[in-house]
């Protein structure tokens, strides 16, 4: 089961993570989502559970726990939706700045 934690502390690396929902079960995979171009935490993440039970406790475990000095927020992952890059708009989105002069 994939699981999203928000609100990560930007000392929060993965091996905490790791750690801390291991105490639940076994953790398959833990990434902390990086800016691409300052490479700094962008206070979230995904923890990776392969059964579903402990899983579901580590939600029920740690959702508004505190660690490293913020309460986490964890649930569920929900699957990315399509359309989500590029503003929102078919077609990249830009919205143009230019004035018109008449």
């Amino acid at each position: 089961m994939n699981i999203y934690v928000g609100n990560l502390s930007r000392e929060v690396t993965e091996e905490d993570l790791r750690q801390t929902f291991g105490a639940f079960g076994q953790v398959t995979s833990a990434t902390i989502i990086k800016d691409k171009f300052s490479g700094e935490s962008r206070g979230f993440g995904f923890v990776e559970m392969s059964v579903k039970a402990e899983a579901q406790a580590a939600i029920t475990g740690l959702n508004g726990k505190e660690l490293k000095g913020r309460a986490l927020n964890v649930n569920e992952a929900r699957p990315r939706s399509e359309g989500r890059r590029g503003g929102g708009k078919p077609g990249g989105g830009y919205r143009g700045g230019q004035q018109r002069s008449w």
